[in-house]
């Protein structure tokens, strides 16, 4: 079970003398609580916990919770919702509720939130055919608190006009205070939009879904097509939330420890009591069945980082499936889903990725079950020739016969049985979103909830229908996908005048909108525009929201008890958590001798280590013993900034994996091989390694453009920034050149250089995560670790060319040095020109370590800088989905996504230093950005995570503690003092970066690098 880690104010119906799920076990069928009669409590062990189902009396709203062990509680709604155009209304919806409720009329209460509470998680999703809103926290008044404002938003908005132009779209002056400008399309979900559908993966999955349902609602875009969002209009987005956000519509999901009584009586006082129940016919009917199969074809964008630019085609042969209510059809699908398309030695992969046709499976590959009433199976290639394509289609059908006489391997069937039962054992920091998201899909058309929590049921149920019938699996595949008569193959090639198509599209879709305007109909626009800008820019009340204190706040972190030992001549440290019967095993190899020729392949190192064979294995044979015997090993870089010197750093490598307690010796033999002999010969393996890497690289940009943004932006501040450019930013884009080369072998000898510096004993520190003792007694725990120091020796005993390096460090644990550089910080300004709609933007300034003084004050102000100036200022003024700052690795970096603008967003960003320096804040300011802080900096840490700050950075619980008390100690002197001597304009050392389409302004300034 967890170990709880109790913060803030503890919930008065918290009860410590029973288990969740003990007292969960105590309801009844037939039990009525504050309006809601349970209908079934069901004991799941597999998963922990207990489930007790229920249904609201008066409205048939349904609930679920989940009792667990667990502090971190979660509360979610969901509501059905399945819109019959493009224009994007459920999402506008789902933005537009959180702009202010019945009881809480402020603006924005949703973001305010985020700085008056400890939660771990807030958000809200809108899925093809259902709107969820989540939050979940440690502290049970923050639960009520965000309850109540969760439970207005949804069912009493205001939905306001003006939050609908803002959120959705509306016409307005490019220049709101100059109403001789030229009229421009702006909204946040106008924009967010263009930017997705700058991604070719996701406009391909958009495609696929659109023309495989083509007869109800999942044949239109539920996020919004851009150009069909400007249709809609704020009488249907109230029309859509009355039809469609009634409690006879929704599901209310709980989990965690805190009693379930408080929860559904608060939900029925603040909300559910004011209703009556409706028909809110919301189904989704059945896809009617084709009697032939369809083709189809699309065109995208090229992309300039694809990792050869003739081969930018995709194809995909896609199936329908079952419904996914059908929980055990759904869970086998599933599983020979992984069966055909995952790992190396599945069907699909042997006969489309290995002989090379293209770089990596469809982005829309394997079984798909989330988010339509019924499941699809899709496989095929991105990133082929269009000359291929007949080749493909081939192949496909070929495979699909090939396994219907073949069949699987049975130790293949048994490693994705073992893989769901380390799943099982596996405790993650969110599990309670994780469940609310697995059940989401199949509850929302009426599928039973807690049958699909039974995992071990539907486990021991395919194992009776295999052994009865051994051909159970061929069957399905047979009739699934053979004698399937609903089948499409959509192929998408890219349109060198795609952007400059989509780009008069709008231009056309505008000159519509604005050619039937009168005079008055413009000056009606440019009043709204001012009155909007007003409006955003006034100080809003926020007092009638409810808000912890700082007092709420606990004083003292936990305490990690960890202890240190030594495996041979290697450092290692123990931890003991309630890990379920898991072994987690961690090694950091050092990187500080390496040359600096070979650092940039260091990623590609990583990245195929694993995967190439090693020892007497080849890369299938590993492949297979990894799924049958741990829970995945895995290989990272890592760039750990010193916490008390701003250009010193640790540099390495880290190994991790995972296996249950009686496959340790197994684990550490793979490691062994991979550490001895990892085979970098086979030129065809590497090849396809390659490809799928640069393929995911190209892939990456457009979704996490920001984090790319601010990593470049950092580069020239702090070696560790730079080092991290090389290492995970636009430096490795390089990879696109090693997928170009013709002979591989120059790559094969980097990386044996590679391996031979950094695999090497003498350079490494280890971790390890074991059961408690109360999982296993004291003597089988004393056995296990003299087992693992025995296993760590033998790991670490092996012919190696020693580097001629004196090791010594000054951090516990470690026999790993900083590494201490001449580094001469510097100016530097970077524009990537990249076939997006949307740019992304940073601004990194070089300022204090961890440990400094103003490391606190500096993380209080980038919090209060991003609530109370940069939201407003990037995404309600700007347009961009999203923008902030934020304090780490001692840079204080400012950032924007999907947006709109550049330059203006650079001066944005300098208008929040002025903010800063002038004071212009209040003590609540700064107490709800120490709020937010906290909820980060206390966020809940799963047991295979324990002591891994401590292991990684040297950073001591001691010195959290240090941290703890700075921040609290943070004063309205201390943040216009920082702000004032490391972000004032003459002080900083600054780097900038964007991400973003053709910019004449930029191109235009001489001091700006371009790529």
């Amino acid at each position: 079970m967890h170990l709880k880690v109790m913060l803030g104010q503890q919930h008065k119906w918290r009860l410590k003398s029973t288990s969740a799920c003990e007292r969960a076990l105590q309801y009844q069928p037939g039990q009525k609580i504050y309006g809601f009669t349970v209908r079934e409590v069901v004991p799941v062990p597999d998963l922990f916990l207990t489930a007790v189902k229920l249904s609201h009396d008066k409205t048939g709203a349904q609930y679920l919770h989940a009792a667990r062990d667990d502090s971190n509680n979660l509360f979610s709604v969901q509501f059905r919702t399945t819109p019959m155009d493009s224009t994007g209304v459920p999402h506008i919806l789902e933005h537009t509720v959180l702009c202010g409720s019945e009881k809480y009329p402020c603006r924005d209460p949703f973001f305010k939130m985020l700085n008056r509470s400890l939660s771990t998680f807030m958000n809200a999703f809108t899925a093809s055919d259902y709107t969820m809103y989540p939050f979940s926290t440690q502290n049970g008044k923050d639960f009520q608190n965000l309850l109540s404002v969760y439970l207005d938003a949804v069912f009493f908005p205001c939905l306001r006009e003006q939050d609908f132009w803002l959120e959705g779209w509306r016409l307005e002056n490019e220049n709101p205070t100059d109403p001789s400008s030229p009229l421009v399309f702006k909204g946040v979900v106008f924009n967010e939009m263009k930017g997705v559908f700058s991604d070719n993966e996701r406009l391909y999955i958009q495609h696929l879904q659109n023309k495989l349902y083509p007869d109800h609602t999942y044949s239109v875009v539920s996020g919004g097509e851009p150009l069909a969002i400007p249709d809609l209009t704020w009488e249907q987005l109230k029309q859509f939330h009355a039809t469609h956000y009634h409690p006879s519509n929704a599901r209310f999901f709980t989990y965690g420890d805190l009693p379930l009584e408080p929860h559904l009586k608060q939900i029925e006082e603040e909300a559910l009591s004011r209703f009556e129940r409706i028909d809110p016919n919301t189904e989704v009917p059945s896809q009617p069945h084709w009697t032939a199969p369809r083709e189809d074809h699309v065109t995208c964008g090229p992309d300039a980082l694809a990792p050869d630019p003739a081969r930018q085609n995709t194809l995909c042969v896609s199936f329908l499936l079952g419904d996914i209510t059908d929980t055990f059809e759904a869970f086998t699908l599933n599983l020979l889903s992984s069966l055909m398309i995952s790992g190396p030695n599945s069907p699909f992969y042997k006969t489309l990725i290995e002989p090379k046709i293209g770089t990596d499976f469809s982005c829309s590959v394997g079984c798909v079950p989330r988010y339509t009433k019924e499941a699809s199976f899709s496989v095929g290639l991105q990133g082929m020739a269009e000359e291929d394509t007949e080749k493909v289609k081939q192949i496909i059908s070929q495979t699909i016969d090939d396994i219907i006489k073949d069949g699987f391997e049975e130790e293949r069937i048994e490693a994705l049985l073992h893989k769901i039962e380390i799943q099982m054992k596996h405790q993650s920091t969110n599990f309670g979103l994780s469940l609310a998201s697995y059940v989401a899909s199949s509850w929302n058309h009426d599928g039973d909830p807690v049958e699909l929590l039974r995992i071990s049921d539907s486990v021991a149920r395919f194992r009776k229908e295999l052994e009865e019938n051994p051909r159970f699996l061929q069957d399905k595949v047979k009739h699934y996908f053979k004698e399937n008569t609903h089948r499409l193959t959509l192929s998408m090639s890219p349109d060198q005048a795609y952007l400059e198509k989509q780009a008069m599209a709008e231009e056309e879709k505008l000159r519509k909108k604005v050619q039937d305007l009168s005079d008055s109909d413009r000056q009606d626009i440019y009043e709204k525009g001012l009155e909007l800008l007003a409006a955003q820019s006034k100080t809003q009340d926020a007092s009638c929201l409810p808000a912890l204190k700082v007092s709420d706040i606990e004083p003292s972190i936990p305490l990690t008890p960890v202890q240190i030992g030594s495996a041979g001549s290697v450092p290692v440290q123990y931890c003991e958590q309630p890990t379920n019967g898991l072994v987690y095993f961690r090694a950091m190899c050092s990187l500080n001798t390496l040359p600096e020729d070979l650092r940039l392949y260091v990623p590609l190192f990583c990245s195929v280590i694993t995967k190439m064979g090693c020892g007497a294995l080849d890369y299938r044979q590993q492949a297979q013993q990894m799924e049958l015997r741990t829970g995945g090993m895995s290989v990272s870089t890592q760039v750990i900034p010193d916490s008390t010197e701003m250009d010193a750093f640790e540099q390495g490598i880290l190994l991790s994996s995972s296996c249950l307690d009686r496959n340790l010796p197994h684990m550490f033999r793979l490691w062994s091989d991979i550490f001895n002999s990892p085979n970098f010969e086979d030129t065809e393996r590497l090849r396809v390694l390659v490809m799928m890497a640069a393929q995911e690289l190209a892939n990456g940009i457009s979704y996490s453009g920001h984090m790319y943004a601010m990593t470049r932006a950092g580069r020239h501040l702090t070696p560790a920034a730079d080092l991290q450019e090389t290492f995970s930013g636009m430096d490795q884009v390089f990879m696109k050149r090693v997928a170009e080369m013709s002979d591989l072998s120059p790559v094969i000898r980097t990386l044996s250089r590679i391996k031979i510096q950094l695999l090497n004993p003498e350079n490494m520190r280890w971790d390890h995560i074991s059961p408690a003792e109360r999982e296993f007694d004291v003597a089988k725990t004393r056995k296990q670790r003299k087992a693992i120091r025995g296993n760590i020796i033998k790991v670490s005993v092996f012919q190696q060319i020693s580097p001629a390096h004196s090791f010594n460090r000054r951090k516990p644990l470690s026999v790993l040095t900083l590494q201490e550089v001449n580094f001469q910080p510097c100016q530097m300004k970077t524009f990537f020109q990249l076939p997006f709609t949307v740019n992304f933007v940073s601004e990194s300034i070089r300022t204090v370590p961890f440990c400094h003084q103003d490391y606190a004050s500096l993380s209080i102000l980038a919090r209060m800088m991003t609530a109370k100036f940069l939201h407003g200022e990037i995404r309600e003024k700007g347009g961009a989905y999203g923008g902030g700052a934020r304090m780490g690795s001692g840079l204080f970096s400012f950032y924007s996504y999907r947006d709109p603008n550049s330059v203006q967003t650079l001066s944005a960003f300098h208008r929040g230093v002025d903010w800063a320096k002038s004071g212009r804040f209040t003590q609540q300011d700064i107490d709800e950005a120490k709020l937010s802080v906290f909820s980060a900096v206390d966020s809940p840490v799963a047991p295979s995570d324990k002591g891994m700050g401590r292991f990684l950075s040297g950073v001591t619980d001691e010195m959290k503690q240090g941290h703890r008390q700075r921040l609290f100690a943070v004063s309205h002197h201390n943040l216009v003092d920082v702000a004032e001597r490391y972000l004032g304009a003459g002080q900083r050392t600054c780097g900038i970066a964007i991400l973003g389409p053709e910019n004449d302004a930029i191109k235009k300034d001489p001091s700006w690098i371009m790529k």
